[in-house]
């Protein structure tokens, strides 16, 4: 029996593949960045042709690289950018315009009069988010409105949307030809579009947005052997291959660091920053800025719940400082040159270019730097951008215990995952801020681990999640260092930083 499992995973930036042993090591991988596509201000876009080419090239790389092909794999997982919607014609398989990206905010003046009619939560008892531009719902209803020809393709059965894991979905398993059109209860949970506690679409808020229920996909578990078909043939894996598990990004990595028992948590460190504490079979509705969500569904099964953080802009800062301000050539400079200072002289960044997310969820606030003097130089400004995402993270920390104590949960620890997290200074500051132990594991690619972990699932080659756990290595833990007093210091001025970037868009 083939144990191998590929994993297909389409981030913001990029998409890879990885071919994993099922010991959880890496047999193979490749990965192609796609546009950023920045059409008006506010507004953010992917080509989501550009989009699946990447897929076909990335599982054809990496199968070559891992001299395997179709009969050698046992399972297919896939996990994506979450809240980025694409709108397609089912007949001819091209999109509607481009994919609508869960940082885009063109959706601005719907949310501030669904906000306005009904306050910020109106539907957060259903679905566990405050209204925003963030999730696709907006997203949605506003492309229905201002996409030429897409309202009359939907009253006509030709359109199908769905988040980026559907448009995979349809194509791998064969776009026109039959192509299934489903999406997992992670990614419809981050609609707004869903009742959480049914985990179906929810007619009240589809009627409420004027969005036809007929052209959404079918909501399925995240971890099921049936749900979302098989790869054709003529398709890029080169034959029939179980599609075994979905999960939408950050619940991935939440499965990659094994966080299955309640109080445990993780933090994402990639394009933007993602904080989730598993809360089990409880729902939690935050009282302090955060979301609820789905965490993952195994099929039979009741689901499991998470508490969620998430910052708009994490790593997408350092590439600011190398794309538009030219102050690194590369991403993996910038440590080196943050250590050549001992501290950031007192300056402080808040990259709040598409406003804020949690705790805030202030969509007036955008991007400062503070606390500029003549000695500060680019050095300063490197470290300042590290010790941004730090600083976030510690807010969506804080926020999220305020949430959980009262049932009897801690964090006495992060797992933290992503791109960022090869970078020790960073980490270590992080350990500082949380004052609790940041844990790194040895492969970092716990979102691509994760989509590993559900197509194994589903598929049997791994039992449970005892058996996961043997699957998970850890690399190096950092230990807080820093003083109380200082560490108050350094919050009190972020506090201030983050107060001066606020009502900038009236």
């Amino acid at each position: 029996m083939p144990e191998l499992i590929a994993a297909v995973d389409q981030g913001t930036s990029s998409t890879r593949c990885i071919l994993f042993e099922p010991d959880g090591s890496i047999r193979a991988r490749c990965q192609r960045e796609h546009r950023q596509l920045y059409p008006r201000a506010g507004w953010v876009e992917h080509d989501p042709l550009e989009i699946w080419s990447a897929t076909r090239e990335v599982i054809s790389g990496a199968l070559t690289q891992g001299g395997a092909g179709a009969a050698d794999l046992a399972a297919v997982g896939l996990t994506n950018q979450r809240e980025t919607v694409v709108f397609w014609d089912r007949l001819t398989g091209q999109p509607y315009g481009q994919a609508i990206v869960w940082q885009d905010t063109r959706s601005r003046e719907l949310c501030d009069r669904l906000a306005q009619e009904g306050g910020h939560d109106r539907f957060r008892a259903l679905t566990g988010l405050p209204v925003s531009t963030y999730f696709s719902g907006p997203k949605i209803a506003w492309a229905l409105e201002n996409v030429a020809g897409l309202r009359p393709a939907v009253e006509h059965g030709r359109a199908l949307c769905g988040t980026i894991d559907s448009w995979l979905l349809w194509q791998l398993t064969g776009g026109i030809d039959g192509g299934q059109h489903v999406t997992d209860v992670t990614n419809a949970s981050r609609t707004q579009l869903m009742n959480l506690s049914r985990l179906e679409w929810e007619d009240s808020i589809l009627e409420e947005l004027r969005i036809p229920r007929d052209w959404l996909p079918r909501i399925v578990p995240s971890v099921d052997a049936e749900a979302f078909g098989i790869t054709r043939s003529n398709g890029p894996f080169g034959g029939e291959v179980v599609i075994g598990g979905v999960l939408g990004d950050q619940q991935a990595a939440l499965m990659g660091q094994c966080c299955f028992e309640p109080g445990d948590a993780k933090c994402t460190y990639g394009t933007g920053c993602f904080l989730l504490v598993n809360t089990g079979s409880t729902r939690v509705d935050s009282t302090s800025g955060l979301l609820s969500t789905v965490a993952f569904q195994r099929a039979g099964e009741p689901p499991l719940f998470a508490l969620e953080g998430s910052v708009a802009v994490a790593g997408a800062l350092v590439q600011w400082l190398r794309d538009n301000l030219g102050i690194i050539d590369s991403a993996d400079q910038i440590e080196a040159l943050a250590r050549e200072v001992d501290d950031s002289a007192g300056v402080y960044i808040v990259p709040a270019f598409s406003g804020l997310f949690a705790p805030y969820w202030r969509s007036d606030a955008r991007g400062v730097i503070v606390g500029l003097t003549r000695f500060v130089d680019r050095r300063h400004i490197a470290r300042a951008a590290l010790e941004a995402t730090a600083y976030q993270t510690a807010d969506l920390l804080r926020a999220m215990l305020r949430d959980v104590e009262p049932i009897g949960l801690g964090v006495a620890n992060l797992k933290v995952d992503g791109g960022m997290v090869v970078n020790d200074l960073l980490m270590q500051f992080q350990a500082d801020l949380l004052n609790r132990p940041v844990a790194r594991p040895k492969v970092i690619e716990t979102t691509a681990l994760g989509a590993a972990f559900a197509a194994g699932l589903a598929t049997g080659v791994h039992s449970g999640t005892a058996d996961l756990r043997t699957a998970f290595v850890r690399d190096r833990e950092f230990r807080p260092s820093l003083g109380e007093p200082e560490r108050a210091r350094f919050l009190r001025g972020w506090a201030k930083a983050v107060d001066r970037s606020l009502g900038w868009i009236e």
